[in-house]
């Protein structure tokens, strides 16, 4: 599976380098082509770098690590060229408050289910965002096991694969509900690592455990 990651920055980089050690054929994709092959420069391992449009079209998957509204509006101006691939969500939609952040979204209606709604025909998956950018860099739990990446979507197929890239990277994937559920690995739900983990990562059977918790 080909993968494009729309997104050089803190969680792109990380995403892209991971899955390309585990042999994951990726493409990176900036505002600039400039920006986005100085990026594949850095990140290494046989990563090539495109502009945006050829990077979606030549894709299976494409993983938008961008801030929401630019994910907003790349679905938009992308509509057409995302129907039947794989879209892949890790965006949080807050904005610094003074003492953190604040959830920007309209109460009870996470991200996740925002953008999904702006990609009709595409196959959505909510993954990739559910820790920290830092913490994509940590390969084990303190008790020496995989860390666990969340995921969610409506489409089981979708989900194998992008569960099968959580683990060609490195990580262990657990499957949190649909994309209504996709709350809860946001980063003010009860499964993100800043949310209700507090700053844990977990391991894949605690991972499974946490989902089941009511």
């Amino acid at each position: 599976m080909s993968v494009a990651v729309i997104g050089t920055g803190n969680i792109g980089t990380r995403v892209a380098r991971r899955l390309a050690e585990g042999g994951v054929e990726v493409t990176v994709a900036a505002s600039s082509l400039d920006g986005a092959q100085e990026a594949a420069g850095k990140i290494g391992s046989g990563v090539s770098a495109s502009g945006v449009a050829d990077a979606i079209k030549s894709a299976d998957a494409v993983v938008f690590a961008t801030w929401f509204p630019v994910t907003q509006q790349l679905l938009a101006d992308n509509v057409t060229a995302l129907q039947g691939k794989i879209v892949v969500d890790p965006s949080n939609n807050v904005a610094p408050d003074g003492d953190g952040f604040k959830s920007l979204n309209p109460e009870g209606v996470s991200a996740g289910r925002q953008l999904a709604d702006l990609a009709p025909g595409a196959r959505f998956v909510k993954a990739f965002g559910t820790v920290g950018a830092d913490s994509l860099d940590v390969a084990r739990t303190e008790g020496g096991e995989r860390v666990a990446l969340y995921y969610a979507t409506d489409d089981q197929a979708a989900g194998d694969a992008v569960a099968d890239l959580i683990a060609k990277g490195g990580w262990a994937a657990v499957r949190a509900g649909g994309v209504d559920d996709s709350g809860r690995i946001e980063v003010f739900g009860d499964l993100h690592q800043f949310g209700g983990l507090n700053g844990r990562l977990l391991s894949e059977d605690e991972a499974r455990q946490a989902v089941a918790k009511p």
